[in-house]
C-alpha cells in the first residue's frame, strides 16, 4: 500500500484511491468500504479521501463511473475488431455486456449499495443512455429502422440483458447461453423491424 508520505498528483492519487476501493469491495463487499477504511487501506489521511469523494455515496459513484468507463472501453475495442455483419456485432455487444456482469462483480455490488440515491439513479440513466447510443450506432448500418425505433429496440434488448444477467449470476445459465440468447433477441429485433 502507498503511504501518506508518497506525493502523487491529484489524478494519480484519485486512481490509487479507486484501485484501493476496488480491492476493498472485492475482499469485503461494499459494506466494508467506508471513507475511513479507504484512508487506512490506502495509507493516507481521512481529509485526503474526503477531499476526493466528499461522502461514501460520492466514493461509490466514482467507483461506479470508473467501472462503466472500463466496460465501455472494452465494448468499443471489441466492436473495432468485430466482423461487419449484424450477428457478429450483436454477439460482440452481448459478450461485452455479460463480461461486465461476470468479470466485474463489483459493478452489481456498487449499484446495489447506491439504490435509492437520487444522484446515482440519474447517473445510471445517463450511463444507460450512453450504452444504448453505443449499441444503436453499432447496429445502425444493419437496420432499416428509424434511429428512434432502433434506439427503442436497444433499450428493450438492454432490459432483457439485465434479466439474463441475473440468471447468469444465479448460475441458471452459462455465459455462452446468455450471449446466444441476447444475440438472437438483438438480431431478431432489428431484422423484424427492417422487414416491417
Amino acid at each position: 500500500m502507498t503511504t501518506g508520505s508518497t506525493r502523487l498528483s491529484r489524478p494519480a492519487r484519485r486512481e490509487q484511491l479507486l484501485d484501493t476501493a476496488m480491492a476493498i469491495v472485492r475482499a469485503h463487499g461494499t459494506d466494508g468500504l467506508t471513507l475511513l477504511s479507504l484512508a487506512e487501506a490506502a495509507g493516507v489521511s481521512r481529509p485526503i479521501v474526503y477531499d476526493h469523494f466528499g461522502t461514501r455515496p460520492g466514493l461509490l459513484i466514482a467507483l461506479y463511473r470508473r467501472l462503466d468507463e472500463r466496460h465501455r472501453a472494452a465494448s468499443e475495442e471489441a466492436l473495432r475488431d468485430a466482423p461487419a455483419v449484424p450477428r457478429e456485432i450483436a454477439r460482440v455487444l452481448s459478450a461485452a455486456y455479460f463480461a461486465c456482469a461476470t468479470d466485474m462483480p463489483e459493478w452489481i455490488a456498487v449499484s446495489a449499495a447506491l439504490k435509492g440515491n437520487q444522484e446515482m439513479e440519474a447517473i445510471e440513466r445517463e450511463l444507460l443512455d450512453g450504452y444504448t447510443d453505443l449499441m444503436a450506432t453499432a447496429l445502425r448500418p444493419y437496420s432499416g429502422l428509424t434511429q428512434e425505433a432502433l434506439r427503442l429496440r436497444c433499450v428493450g434488448a438492454l432490459g432483457a440483458a439485465e434479466a439474463i444477467a441475473a440468471e447468469l449470476n444465479r448460475g441458471r445459465v452459462t455465459a455462452a447461453e446468455a450471449i446466444a440468447a441476447l444475440t438472437d433477441l438483438t438480431v431478431g429485433s432489428i431484422d423484424a423491424g427492417a422487414q416491417g
